[in-house]
């Protein structure tokens, strides 16, 4: 007597038990490989079976089909099968090698030479010149400075490492050194938007850092007015401390008069 075909299977992908005829697995929707060569040993096996029936001149001991060797002959099927689907490359894998490929290729975008050059000017400007963020993406983008697009200047000031602090720092003692400034005189330079364009943060802590002597800075200021202007005492004294001047405060005025020539 043939084996009773079983009545459920193993899906070969999730490993679920399903029915044994299935060809897609409920679980999973993957197809059921290798199912077209075990119908065909089924086949050949029933045609054994019907030809050791019909055939009188063999006993019926040496013309039944073993069980045990039509079960191993479907278990050598079924291997084979698992075997050949496993090391196939479906389709649907091929489908999804090919639609990220060109994602992948896509995100991968080189900075444009605009952007680099006005990075590389943006540096140049900071720690040659120590301007601020503002007065650098001015700069970058005036059309009588760098010329640079918007988008350009602001990917360079994005990109460049600066301490602004720094910066307003060095600027202030260039406005002390060099043009002998009293220090409210540094601060609104520093936050003018007419000046160099720096926040207040950064010009208070450029003010609170700076090593200047502004009595000093008032007799220099004091000796240019009456050498080049042949200015009086008092003139130079109101000029020192006024708003619209140098504003300086009014000890540091006094020193610089006491010490005129």
């Amino acid at each position: 007597m043939a084996k009773e075909k079983p009545a459920t299977k193993i899906c070969k992908h999730c490993k679920t038990e399903i029915p044994y005829d299935a060809k897609v697995c409920p679980q999973c929707r993957k197809k059921q490989k290798g199912s077209g060569c075990l119908v065909t040993i089924l086949v050949v096996i029933a045609l054994g079976l019907i030809g050791s029936c019909f055939g009188g001149t063999k006993s019926k001991d040496s013309t039944t089909t073993d069980p045990t060797v039509a079960a191993t002959e479907l278990s050598t099927a079924e291997t084979v099968a698992e075997t050949n689907e496993e090391t196939t490359t479906t389709p649907e894998t091929n489908v999804e090698k090919a639609t990220t490929t060109p994602e992948t290729k896509a995100e991968v975008k080189s900075v444009p030479t605009e952007y680099k050059s006005a990075l590389n000017k943006a540096k140049t400007y900071s720690s040659m010149m120590y301007m601020s963020k503002a007065g650098i993406y001015d700069q970058l983008t005036s059309e009588y400075g760098e010329k640079f697009s918007a988008e350009a200047a602001q990917y360079a000031i994005d990109n460049m490492e600066a301490d602004w602090n720094a910066n307003a720092l060095e600027k202030a003692k260039t406005y002390s050194d060099t043009m002998y400034m009293s220090k409210l005189g540094i601060y609104d330079q520093l936050i003018s938007e007419y000046g160099e364009k720096f926040t207040e943060e950064e010009a208070q802590y450029a003010i609170d850092n700076i090593d200047a002597d502004w009595n000093r800075n008032a007799l220099e200021k004091a000796k240019t007015y009456q050498s080049a202007m042949d200015m009086s005492p008092s003139a130079i004294h109101d000029q020192l401390t006024s708003e619209y001047g140098e504003k300086f405060t009014s000890e540091e005025a006094d020193f610089a008069i006491a010490n005129l020539n």
